[in-house]
């Protein structure tokens, strides 16, 4: 997709949250038919499910027809070895039936399975695949609904709504054949009685349809609500929210409770009424049917019979009205997980995008992460060039205006300005995590735009402000750039910045476990971590986002030696919170509302005594305090 393209209006959809859509598909065929290819790595059971479910719905009725033979037969014609051969003949098709239920049921959980699994794994991949700008827009709770509470709500559609409809859909299919053979007036009277369902039916599916999508809407709104208060737990207690924000709570699952309880009350409305109906008509047919009998126009075993049937042929319809209930909120939560898998993304790479040639693949593979006191970093730096380049979220209200400047292989390119003054949505371009609105970025004389972002991200270390840790030990984290180094390899980087004594100091070492989101150890050891990490995956492109913020004047100290060694040969951006950390780049670039307002190198920018001589008085009071 061009970049600055309007999204089309399946991602415009993600962008109000899901909330307020009025666009509802009850039951739609070509959502079912999809869902059912997600059983392709299960076909054979497939094949058998239905085959048994087939048999099963005509095995039901033919139980029932089997009673009213014994009793209209040996029953009625006091014949005990008919009767002992005809309960033989029962407990064998009760055996078989149930045994062939066990199959069933285990086939459909089986199958029911592997959709989950192949939605939840299209889902997540798909998720990955999107730009940042998605991120942006859709609520992380948005996304666990969709992957929790809306699949299950398909797992439950697929396992029990489809195959529970079938089996008693063709229970009361093959009912109605007996009973059509057995007495075709009597039956007649059925077929003049299913007009009365089909009308309280269509009644209430708009209710029920109306109720099962709210219901999923406000589910979601409550999971989006309980991520989002666990993520800022700090800064709710800080405030001493926790009172406002639960009472915020209260009211979405008040909500989330009166769609339920609307939900409920008109589903059991038409349970019973579907129900009483199917009782009141048993009434009219024992009437109709007693009339004949007493005209000699019927047999009273011929009567029984007719009942067991219509008794298997007016069961089913209040089991398939609830089972319609669960097919509404199957139907809603497959439509929105279709919808997030189906999410344009507002750009993709170009297909005829090839690879960023690395020349790290010239190098000696032995020269690694060993000494860095006697060996120069090896890695040759990139060429990063803007020209002319405008970018904002929103095309049509810009963020950064006619950025031109180039990086040279081994330069430090240094970005100071106000907060909002766009120092980070330059990096974030030159990492091709956006695409500019206007203008170009280029790379080792290439457009970015015929550049696959895989291999530009493979040749780049991130250090970003808000530094992020996986579940697992300290090493695992390390060694995320790299997953093949060394504990040595890894030993010796943290060496070289200075910092392997902290990490030794940890309670296991490297084995220490991190906890969720780094939740175990503190900030300055998290972006430590994140600083080691970037180098060890040998860049060369490193990105330092604010990456000194975290840490004590003394530990940067220790740090700016390494720095200047680590990052000599390499091209580098720097986002600076303390100008300390930017004196020796090649390049100063200052911003102001998204326009380079400055440039040159440290001194020249000082003596020059304009914007950027003010913010380095500032930083040097803010300095000496600390």
């Amino acid at each position: 997709m061009k970049p600055g393209t309007p999204p089309p209006a399946r991602l415009t959809l993600l962008s109000r949250d899901d909330e307020d859509d009025e666009q509802f598909r009850p039951l739609e065929w070509g959502l079912i038919r999809r869902l059912l290819g997600y059983t392709r790595p299960v076909r054979g059971k497939f094949t058998a499910l239905c085959l048994l479910t087939v048999i099963r719905s005509a095995q039901l009725p033919a139980l029932a027809w089997v009673i009213s033979l014994v009793i209209t037969g040996p029953i009625a014609g006091h014949d005990l070895a008919g009767l002992a051969l005809g309960v033989t003949g029962y407990a064998l098709l009760a055996l078989v039936t149930d045994g062939m239920f066990h199959f069933r049921q285990r086939f459909a959980l089986e199958l029911g399975e592997a959709v989950v699994n192949g939605l939840r794994s299209e889902l997540y991949a798909r998720v990955l695949r999107q730009p940042m700008a998605f991120f942006h827009r859709v609520k992380l709770g948005r996304i666990i609904g969709r992957v929790t509470s809306d699949v299950e709500a398909v797992r439950a559609g697929i396992q029990d709504v489809l195959f529970v409809t079938i089996v008693q859909g063709g229970a009361m299919l093959f009912a109605a054949a007996v009973m059509a053979w057995r007495n075709p007036v009597l039956f007649l009277v059925v077929l003049a009685m299913a007009p009365a369902l089909w009308i309280i039916n269509r009644h209430f599916r708009g209710r029920l349809s109306r109720h099962s999508r709210a219901a999923q809407e406000s589910f979601s709104r409550v999971t989006a609500t309980l991520a989002e208060s666990v993520n800022g737990i700090r800064v709710t207690q800080g405030f001493v929210r926790q009172e406002t924000n639960a009472g915020l709570f209260r009211g979405l699952l008040a909500d989330h409770s009166r769609y339920n309880v609307a939900l409920t009350r008109t589903s059991a409305i038409l349970t019973p009424l579907l129900e009483l109906n199917s009782q009141f008509f048993v009434a009219i047919l024992l009437l109709f049917g007693g009339w004949r009998v007493f005209h000699g126009q019927m047999a009273t075993g011929d009567l029984i019979t007719f009942f067991l049937l219509a008794n298997q042929f007016f069961a089913p319809i209040a089991i398939i009205g609830n089972q319609y209930n669960q097919a509404l909120i199957a139907m809603a939560g497959a439509e929105r997980v279709f919808r997030l898998i189906d999410a344009v993304p507002d750009w993709e790479d170009d297909p005829a995008a090839t690879p960023l040639a690395d020349p790290r693949a010239a190098l000696d593979p032995r020269i690694q992460f060993t000494n860095f006191q006697s060996i120069p970093a090896p890695t040759p730096g990139m060429r990063v060039e803007f020209q002319q380049v405008t970018f904002g979220y929103d095309p049509a209200r810009p963020i950064l205006h006619d950025i031109t400047f180039t990086a040279e292989p081994g330069q430090t390119v240094a970005l100071v300005g106000h907060t909002g003054s766009g120092k980070s949505t330059i990096v974030n371009l030159a990492g091709k995590f956006h695409l500019p609105t206007r203008g170009g970025v280029r790379v080792d004389g290439r457009d970015l735009a015929t550049v696959t972002g895989s291999s530009l991200h493979r040749q780049m270390g991130l250090v970003p402000q808000q530094n992020h840790l996986f579940s697992g030990t300290v090493l695992d984290n390390l060694r995320l750039g790299r997953p093949g180094a060394t504990e040595r390899e890894v030993l010796a980087a943290a060496e070289a910045l200075g910092c392997r004594d902290l990490f030794e100091a940890l309670p296991l070492g490297l084995a220490t476990e991190v906890g969720e989101r780094g939740a175990a150890l503190s900030v300055g050891q998290r972006q430590l971590i994140c600083f080691t990490r970037a180098l060890l995956a040998d860049p060369r492109l490193v990105v330092l986002d604010e990456a000194t913020s975290a840490i004590d004047a003394v530990t940067e100290a220790r740090l700016q030696e390494a720095l200047v060694r680590l990052l000599r040969g390499r091209t580098s951006f720097i986002v600076a919170h303390r100008l300390s950390t930017i004196r020796h780049a090649h390049l100063v670039l200052v911003l102001d509302q998204g326009r380079i307002i400055e440039r040159g190198t440290h001194p020249e920018l000082v003596r020059a005594g304009g914007s950027y001589a003010a913010l380095y008085r500032q930083f040097v009071q803010v300095d000496a305090a600390e």
